[in-house]
């Protein structure tokens, strides 16, 4: 089985100390490091090579916002999870345009943040089911009405599936929803990847809305 490789930015040491053991202890993920700040972000990842990183929004120094576009720009296969206790708005608009995958508050159970981090590495946008709301609203508030509608010669079947991410559903939830398996799931978002030219859940999901796709 492959393993997912993790590694946690934190400033505080009992959130590290619980992601390493709820991570660690557990099949088919591999801890490999912990990090209290993003001073020394680039070298850090370099060292850990991790799959998924998770990031604390709020940080001294770099900001896990700042944090974010950093690995995008340098390690653009590296997929960040933002962790938060809050669910500014400001903050989870900036976080998701920089490139976050997925974003969860701190207060999520242990099972569902290990789904987070599975669902952010094969490609999907977790998000705790508030900020999804505020996501889907923030994007819709920042989109100019005045966009003309294209046309990406999505199938009736990928528009189902897109129509069901903007609303906030998982991979998992869609596969349920449609009766089709996660696999079929994950190809149809491939080629919405490709007919859309994005690479990122939260790309589609803004061009959706901004191109009243669904």
């Amino acid at each position: 089985m492959e393993e997912i490789r993790v590694v946690i930015f934190d400033d505080n040491p009992r959130v590290r100390d619980a992601i390493q053991m709820l991570v660690a202890g557990t099949e088919g993920f591999l801890f490999v490091a912990a990090f209290e700040n993003c001073n020394d972000l680039v070298s850090c990842v370099e060292a850990s090579t991790p799959d998924v990183a998770l990031m604390d929004i709020d940080m001294p120094g770099v900001s896990g916002i700042e944090a974010v576009k950093i690995i995008r720009s340098n390690f653009p296969s590296v997929q960040v999870l933002m962790q938060t206790v809050f669910d500014d708005d400001e903050k989870i608009f900036n976080a998701v345009c920089a490139g976050a995958g997925g974003y969860i508050l701190k207060n999520t159970p242990p099972a569902k943040i290990l789904e987070s981090i599975q669902e952010v590495f094969h490609g999907g946008a977790p998000m705790s089911p508030s900020i999804a709301r505020k996501v889907l609203q923030l994007f819709s508030e920042n989109v100019s009405q005045k966009e003309i509608i294209k046309d990406y010669n999505l199938s009736a079947r990928e528009k189902e599936v897109l129509a069901l991410l903007v609303q906030g559903k998982s991979y998992k939830m869609i596969s349920d929803d449609l009766s089709i398996t996660y696999d079929t799931v994950r190809a149809h978002m491939k080629k919405i990847y490709e007919k859309l030219h994005v690479s990122s859940m939260t790309e589609a999901v803004a061009k959706a809305i901004h191109h009243r796709l669904t």
